[in-house]
């Protein structure tokens, strides 16, 4: 029927309008969408929580936060060594480079998401949820730097010496004492000596061959950096070397599995995930399982030595020290009669005391993370093994991950929010040979072992 028409019974249309005219054309009108918006799926949704978070996160620089002025160590030599370093709040001139109240409200409204758009039951929604949390923590921890505050979160978020394992018996400081006693009986190095006589810049250059040869067409770096204080560190993409130190091979042999095999890989594999894009970014709670596991490839990959070992060992029983309300000198001391120079010390005792308080009792506790994740590391692929779940532990590098995820993130790959690590050790590639090592391992454990080692050294007393 041609517009303008009128249909029977339209008399009173007719009366009204007379004589109709064509309208212009109106775009028809859509009705407004649902309250809860447009239809997503599960993907959509871990996606857009977990970029939220890695985008939270960013201005968050934990130990550049906390770093100490160079002046720091002069002043201390110039006491000889006896004057506590007078470290507050205002020694840290450096901005956090965030509003902490804002920061802390844009953590608690993700969570607050989470919980809204994720069933309670989720398995990938108790891996976000905690990770938001302790990104805000952590936030709270650094707003109390030169404070005992730092320590109440430093110890809530990476834990302490006193802390149980999952034995229920044996706490992180009981486990330090037994290695205590075990590598002190070591030489600092076995066999021929390693000199450090290589420089940061010829390191640099050893490092980028391996590393680019190891990761292919990633865009991996090395590069020299004076604001670190450890020798070596991982970043997102890069591995810095301390400008200006001198290195030996070994050195270099373990900046190349802990620093690049694992903490760079981790790194990667997480920024390759188009859904669960939280795993390129480490909490606290990722932490023991991380360094742990970069330690432990040290171990599997024979490129750690006896001093090396000790000083991660020691790092607990410090942290213990200052815990327990021993002060800046009574730790430095301490690392004296374990035989390191008198700079060694310094770093190692600045590395407990940074963002707490010099005079006891409020550490940093993040350095127990490295024997302690040994230990976690070690009894998890163990539990892997005798257990039957093999195909679990490869899944270690999959980002920066703890180990209660690891099944979560697993069950999640057949459904694509997960995807595979592709950066593997061949260790961790065909697990042939790690299997065989832990039940070897078992074995030799549960064999009398201390008595058959007492039947040759009667043999090595007779000889000498």
């Amino acid at each position: 029927m041609p517009l303008g028409t009128p249909r029977p019974g339209d008399v009173a249309a007719l009366e009204i309008v007379p004589k109709l005219t064509p309208a212009a054309p109106t775009t028809p009108s859509i009705p407004p969408p649902p309250a809860a918006g447009p239809w997503r799926s599960y993907k959509e949704i871990i996606a857009n929580l977990s970029g939220r978070i890695v985008e939270a996160q960013k201005p968050i620089r934990v130990l550049n936060s906390i770093k100490w002025d160079p002046s720091i160590w002069e002043t201390f030599k110039r006491s000889r060594f006896k004057d506590v370093p007078k470290i507050g709040p205002e020694s840290y001139g450096e901005e956090l480079g965030l509003d902490p109240k804002q920061k802390v409200a844009e953590f608690d409204e993700i969570i607050r998401d989470i919980e809204k758009d994720l069933p309670s039951s989720d398995g990938l929604a108790h891996i976000l949820t905690a990770t938001a949390q302790q990104f805000r923590d952590v936030v709270q921890m650094l707003q109390a730097r030169g404070t005992p505050g730092f320590y109440a979160y430093s110890r809530k978020l990476y834990g302490s010496p006193k802390d149980m394992y999952p034995d229920g018996k044996t706490t992180v400081r009981d486990s330090a004492f037994v290695l205590y006693d075990l590598l002190t009986n070591l030489q600092d190095e076995l066999g021929s000596p390693s000199p450090r006589d290589v420089p940061a810049t010829k390191a640099v250059d050893i490092l980028n061959a391996r590393l680019t040869a190891y990761f292919g067409e990633s865009t991996v770096r090395v590069a020299e950096d004076d604001g670190i204080f450890a020798d070596a560190a991982a970043g997102s993409d890069y591995v810095k070397i301390r400008r200006g130190a001198q290195f030996s091979m070994r050195d270099i042999d373990l900046f190349e599995v802990h620093e690049g095999w694992v903490h760079l890989a981790t790194s990667l594999n997480g920024q390759a995930q188009p859904v669960a894009k939280w795993l390129s970014k480490g909490p606290p709670r990722t932490t023991a399982a991380q360094e742990g596991l970069a330690a432990l490839m040290e171990i599997f990959t024979f490129r750690t030595y006896p001093r090396r070992a000790r000083r991660l060992n020691d790092r607990v029983l410090a942290v213990d020290k200052a815990e327990d309300g021993a002060d800046f000198v009574q730790v430095f001391d301490w690392y004296r009669t374990e035989g390191y120079e008198e700079e060694d010390c310094f770093n190692a005792t600045r590395r407990v005391f940074r963002g707490g308080t010099t005079t006891g009792g409020a550490p940093f506790t993040k350095d127990i993370c490295y024997s302690k994740g040994i230990v976690l590391n070690y009894s998890f692929i163990r539990a892997c093994i005798e257990h039957d779940r093999p195909e679990l532990i490869p899944f270690l590098f999959v980002g920066k991950v703890a180990h209660e995820d690891v099944p979560v993130l697993f069950a999640r790959t057949n459904d694509g929010v997960v995807k595979p690590p592709r950066y593997l050790p061949s260790t961790f590639r065909d697990l042939n040979g790690l299997a065989i090592w832990m039940s070897y391992s078992t074995f030799f454990t549960r064999l009398a072992g201390t008595e058959v080692s007492e039947h040759y050294a009667k043999i090595f007393r007779k000889g000498a």
